[in-house]
């Protein structure tokens, strides 16, 4: 297995640089990956596509507004700050753009509190120490983090985030949630389809490429998630009696299948609440999950490789190409996949 082997070429113009509306108007590419065999929907299609038998797995976490502006003090130089995660009481693992920003250096953040640089790492990354608690301020002073290949301005802050979004803690959306809207839900309920919320908090480094030859190498991300007694039963029961446990994106499959790992039997899943550096890489065998609503992700990503690990990396890059060729928009606002 090489990194390459998850290339492909992706023109500008197939980045979706903005959200469609309404939410579930999106373009819904449905695989069977036992065949492979493609058919083109919509995405409020779903209530097509599921039945009364299969549970829906939504991750409920929320994205904090963790893109902040600050200054140096007492030399004024502007600082970016992105906070990807609180490591301590106050303290925050961080990305720190600016010149010369190292440990000792104190910065006054826009309409926030003084924090100070208190240990340093590779390249941009940096652990902070703020003066007080963030939740006092961060929803005055934040901004939402959106991805580095949109370039286009987010007038509604708002549709970066999922409508179930509910427990904050995120530095980037679980994009294959964006879809929904509060009808179609209903609409699925209405239908028989179980639905239950799990939580993932995404961090950043969810974006990042596989640099190394060999995939096996990377360093993934951990990130934490919470599986209560409640979701892990209905799972369970949804298994047993031949119904689909499908999860509404690759965070949502990271937390079902990193809580059956640690389960007693290895096979049944139970409730987990803590973090994560489960990398699902082909040759992976699935557990829990029977079928994935999923964005088109970035070449090279762990994203990919786990889609590849769940459907075989052939069939999605073909899939991928046919995306292509039929004009899907890809990416954190782009159309869906539902490999079934």
């Amino acid at each position: 297995m090489k990194t390459s082997d998850f290339e492909y070429e992706l023109p500008q113009e197939f980045i979706a640089q903005t959200p469609i509306e309404p939410r579930d108007s999106a373009r819904l590419l449905v695989m069977d990956r036992a065949g492979g065999s493609l058919k083109q929907h919509v995405f409020r299609d779903l209530t097509d596509l599921l039945t009364p038998e299969d549970v829906l797995v939504l991750n409920e976490t929320r994205v904090i507004p963790a893109r902040l502006f600050a200054r140096k003090v007492p030399s004024g130089g502007r600082v970016e700050i992105l906070l990807l995660h609180e490591v301590a009481p106050l303290q925050w693992a961080a990305l720190v753009g600016g010149k010369r920003v190292t440990e000792g250096q104190k910065l006054k953040v826009d309409d926030g509190p003084v924090a100070e640089i208190i240990a340093e790492q590779s390249g941009s990354q940096r652990t902070i120490q703020f003066s007080q608690s963030v939740d006092d301020w961060l929803h005055l002073a934040g901004h939402v983090p959106l991805p580095p290949y949109i370039k286009a301005v987010l007038k509604e802050p708002e549709r970066y985030q999922t409508i179930y979004a509910q427990e904050s803690g995120s530095a980037a959306a679980p994009t294959a949630g964006l879809h929904f809207t509060h009808e179609l839900i209903d609409r699925l309920e209405r239908l028989g389809v179980r639905i239950v919320k799990i939580t993932l908090h995404v961090g950043l480094d969810t974006f990042a490429p596989v640099t190394v030859d060999d995939p096996r190498d990377h360093k993934i991300h951990t990130e934490w998630c919470r599986i209560t007694p409640d979701v892990a039963s209905v799972v369970n029961e949804t298994k047993k009696a031949g119904g689909r446990v499908v999860a509404v994106g690759t965070t949502s499959v990271r937390a079902l299948e990193s809580a059956c790992v640690q389960s007693r039997t290895g096979h049944e899943l139970a409730d987990f609440d803590g973090p994560t550096n489960l990398f699902i890489l082909p040759g992976f065998v699935f557990r829990v999950v029977d079928a994935m609503i999923t964005n088109f992700h970035l070449p090279r990503s762990s994203l990919l490789m786990l889609v590849s690990a769940f459907a075989g990396r052939e069939k999605i890059l073909s899939a991928y190409a046919v995306a292509r060729q039929e004009g899907y928009r890809f990416y954190s606002f782009g159309d869906a996949m539902l490999i079934l």
